[in-house]
């Protein structure tokens, strides 16, 4: 399988002394930080490979989460603004002991991203509320270490990185980095109401093992589009990933617009396999591109529901993550 494997072994990693040393030094009584994450549109593919693991390929896009972290080394814990967010101050806490600084603070999140539709609302969240602690301080964490931080609180999309990735939600661990495609526009859809992506991974969902052969299959795939650049195979492996989760729930919104992708010569539909929202991909350098995504959105108002314009570029926002070479590393 193509993309650049991670050892599946690795455990959640051990926090070494010297870090700990380096970032405690001499604590301020207060400092700020600020930490940005994006969101995900939902999953150009997903499903379970041979070995029953459960994969999602991230679509990054350039809507994410902002979080404000007020530190104080004489609070107790950290507080946040809404009850709903309680995860977010729950990370920032590890994030707090992973660097050896006492007290707390107060968290502020500010997100664009519409909560329960699959576009990795939470999962920026709590991101950005890692990195904004880790700011605070003048630092940046590993994404590995991100990763053992949001492993304790629940299961992640992967939008702690950048590029295009296989990731191990369940797991909250990287399977694979596919890496960047030119940039992409998705018109999307919204079905309309919630979904609990966290109760959602909890439900038995067997697959078969033909379906998991050709996932594996896809993923193989899709590795290799994305390292070609090739967009039309992107748009092929995203609507046959949907036309497959769709035989375990089924969504109105799929047929009509794989109808409306055909008839504006799109690359693919694109799917929230655990959300709301489903979209039609477009080359963002397609030369017709506001006649088609106006195509689209006409077919999509004929639906009923709302929808949306969505951006996916190569050289997002910039983070402070250390594998980007930004700020000090721990």
């Amino acid at each position: 399988m193509r993309g650049n494997t991670v050892d599946q072994r690795t455990a959640r990693l051990p926090v070494p002394t010297t870090w700990q040393a380096a970032a405690a030094g001499a604590p301020e009584p207060w400092a700020v930080g600020s930490g940005w994450a994006v969101g995900t549109f939902g999953e150009l593919l997903q499903g379970v490979l041979p070995d029953n693991r459960h994969f999602l390929v991230t679509l990054p896009i350039t809507t994410g989460s902002k979080a404000t972290f007020h530190y104080s080394d004489d609070a107790t814990g950290i507080t946040v603004e809404a009850a709903r967010k309680r995860k977010s101050a729950r990370v920032a806490t590890l994030a707090l002991e992973v660097l050896g600084r006492p007290g707390g603070g107060e968290l502020v999140l500010d997100s664009e991203l519409p909560e329960g539709k699959g576009l990795a609302s939470s999962s920026a969240d709590l991101v950005a509320s890692v990195r904004a602690v880790a700011d605070a301080f003048g630092t940046a964490f590993p994404t590995a270490t991100v990763e053992s931080l949001l492993r304790e609180v629940e299961p992640s999309d992967g939008v702690m990185h950048d590029e295009i990735v296989a990731f191990l939600h369940r797991e909250v661990r990287l399977h694979s980095r596919l890496g960047h495609l030119p940039r992409l526009v998705v018109v999307g859809y919204d079905e309309g109401g919630q979904v609990d992506t966290v109760t959602y991974n909890r439900r038995p969902a067997p697959v078969d093992a033909e379906t998991r052969t050709e996932y594996a299959a896809l993923l193989d795939r899709l590795a290799g589009a994305v390292a070609e650049a090739d967009l039309p195979t992107v748009g092929g492996v995203a609507t046959r990933s949907a036309e497959l989760h769709a035989r375990q729930r089924p969504r109105a919104a799929l047929a009509p617009l794989t109808a409306a992708c055909a008839e504006a010569d799109g690359l693919g539909v694109v799917v929230a396999h655990s959300g709301t929202v489903l979209g039609v991909l477009f080359a963002g350098d397609d030369p017709e591109l506001d006649r088609k995504t106006s195509h689209v959105q006409a077919r999509c108002a004929r639906l009923g529901g709302p929808s949306a314009i969505y951006h996916y570029a190569p050289g997002l926002p910039a983070r402070r993550d250390a594998t980007e070479g930004n700020g000090d590393v721990l």
